[in-house]
């Protein structure tokens, strides 16, 4: 019987054992996207115990407390302790077994604490105590955490109005490690409640200095932020959509699209999909003059509950996987760039595993020199980015594309203790291609070059990728 979370921990041959430990255990990280708070990384922030640095703001560990019957109140409930919300959460703890929570939570109490028994009821105490006595030293702090798993760069997650403070006092001080910012504008195309959106395009207007009364004044203004988070080290934007925009639309239309909801009118349907449609094109082009990566995770389906939603507002565990065929779109969307020559590196992360195939074989269509996999399968993001899931992603990449070009592996987390994903993520790329190996699929020959593709999707593609 194997022992659980041993050294060869999901490595099923000696030749994985081999390409994990000998190239990919090693690597340093780039993790280029994530949610982390840049003003907790600033101010270096200490926690008081594991069950604030574990259960602050982690939908997932909420979903499965719901799913437990642990009442509201010990999940993010204000009138009770750390202890007794990590007490509810040892107690659902076994009950994850099979879930990626099991694996990533002792990955993380065996990285960073050295504990190496399971969470549960009987242990819950012990291992709290002894976690949130070591996360009093100065090496347990936010940075401290991010210099133990040999963090060399992460992309915060930001919006076109954000001072950027933060981001810039890390920069002048020499922070050794780069924290860039990332542009998400989606709250410029959320107009189907005209108020809320009126409301931030004031404040985008305040944050650029522009006066906004026409869709053009909207444009320049998110282009006066755009520079300005290219002069703070911003190399990626990033979209949160439920699917593709690439609706045909004249300038008179969104003008006039534009006056009906600035003026406080509701849109329909087509109305709204021609109005993100313009922005996310106009956007889109902005990143190509500059250089910049975009990112589009598409495909979710959120705010589900929504007596939870007007109790917890959103972002607290109540999406789920969407639906919607998008494919047309998204080739229309494409090709509009590249049509013209303006589609800029790009990566995509479905929420469905329905579209593997689809995006692996999508994104083979765009792709052109001078740039190696300027086109990206992204990896399994939020439900996907499990052993399955990762796995049912790198073999759709492997089929269609080429899995030696990808950019590999990413938190997407609001928590410092995440970064034993990316160690999930390289046992399990390594697990992949030392079976095809033993399996005599790939020639042991070639070995050399197993291993250098290894730390390529590791750590080398990301960092030429990016120009970190």
């Amino acid at each position: 019987m194997i022992r659980f979370l041993d050294d060869d921990f999901l490595l099923q041959s000696g030749t994985a054992r081999r390409l994990y430990h000998e190239h990919a255990a090693g690597q340093p990280i780039i993790d280029y996207h994530c949610h982390l708070d840049p003003e907790q990384i600033a101010s270096d922030r200490r926690f008081d115990n594991l069950g604030q640095i574990w259960l602050e703001g982690d939908h997932y560990k909420w979903r499965a407390m719901r799913t437990n019957g642990v009442d509201e109140r010990f999940i993010t409930g204000s009138e009770t302790s750390d202890w007794e919300k990590f007490e509810k959460w040892a107690e659902t703890a076994p009950y994850t077994m099979r879930n990626p929570l099991y694996h990533w939570m002792h990955l993380e109490l065996k990285t960073a604490f050295g504990v190496d028994k399971p969470l549960k009821p009987e242990t819950a105490r012990e291992i709290y105590d002894h976690c949130s006595a070591l996360l009093q030293k100065p090496e347990y702090s936010a940075r401290g955490l991010m210099r133990r798993y040999k963090v060399e760069a992460v992309c915060t997650t930001d919006d076109p109005t954000d001072s950027l403070k933060h981001h810039i006092a890390l920069r002048d001080e020499g922070f050794e490690i780069k924290v860039l910012p990332t542009w998400r504008p989606d709250r410029a195309m959320a107009v189907e409640n005209p108020q809320a959106w009126r409301s931030y395009v004031e404040k985008l207007s305040e944050a650029s200095g522009v006066s906004i009364s026409r869709f053009d004044d909207m444009m320049q203004a998110l282009r006066c932020r755009h520079d300005f988070f290219a002069s703070v080290g911003c190399k990626l934007s990033d979209h949160g959509i439920e699917e593709f925009y690439a609706e045909p639309y004249t300038q008179g239309e969104i003008d006039a699209i534009f006056n009906r909801v600035y003026g406080g009118a509701t849109l329909d349907g087509d109305q709204v999909r021609k109005f993100r449609s313009a922005v996310l094109f106009e956007g889109a082009v902005m990143d190509w003059e500059k250089g910049w990566t975009q990112q589009f995770h598409y495909g979710a389906l959120r705010n589900n509950s929504s007596r939870m939603m007007r109790r917890l507002g959103p972002d607290a565990g109540f999406d789920s996987i969407g639906d919607r065929n998008t494919t047309a779109a998204m080739s229309r969307f494409l090709d509009r760039l590249d049509a013209d020559d303006r589609l800029a590196k790009t990566i995509i992360y479905n929420l469905n595993p329905r579209d593997n195939d689809m995006i692996a074989a999508m994104i083979g269509n765009f792709q052109c020199a001078p740039v190696a996999g300027k086109l990206q399968f992204g990896s399994g993001w939020w439900f996907l980015d499990q052993k399955s899931g990762m796995e049912a992603q790198m073999n759709s990449l492997s089929a269609l594309g080429l899995l030696g070009r990808f950019v590999g592996m990413l938190t997407d987390s609001r928590s410092f203790l995440s970064y034993p994903r990316h160690e999930y993520f390289r046992r399990i790329l390594c697990n992949l291609i030392g079976s095809d190996v033993e399996q005599g699929l790939l020639p042991a020959s070639e070995l050399p070059f197993l291993g250098q593709m290894v730390e390529d999707v590791a750590y080398n593609n990301a960092k030429r990728y990016f120009g970190f």
